[in-house]
């Protein structure tokens, strides 16, 4: 199953990150979200992708 690749792509030094679209009022609501195991986490909103920088999802 091919999987879409995420509208952008966020690296980031903590695990726990805030995303509200980036839009001002045309965004989306604050939300925060936890960056697990995987070394990344998509919002649930705007489908982008905040990448732990050395992490094992950190392919740069």
């Amino acid at each position: 199953m091919d999987t879409m690749p995420a509208p952008e792509t966020l690296y980031v030094d903590t695990a726990r990150v805030a995303c509200d679209g980036d839009e001002g009022p045309l965004g989306h609501p604050r939300v925060w979200l936890q960056i697990d195991a995987t070394g990344a986490v998509d919002c649930g909103y705007c489908d982008r992708r905040f990448v732990l920088s050395g992490g094992p999802a950190d392919k740069r």
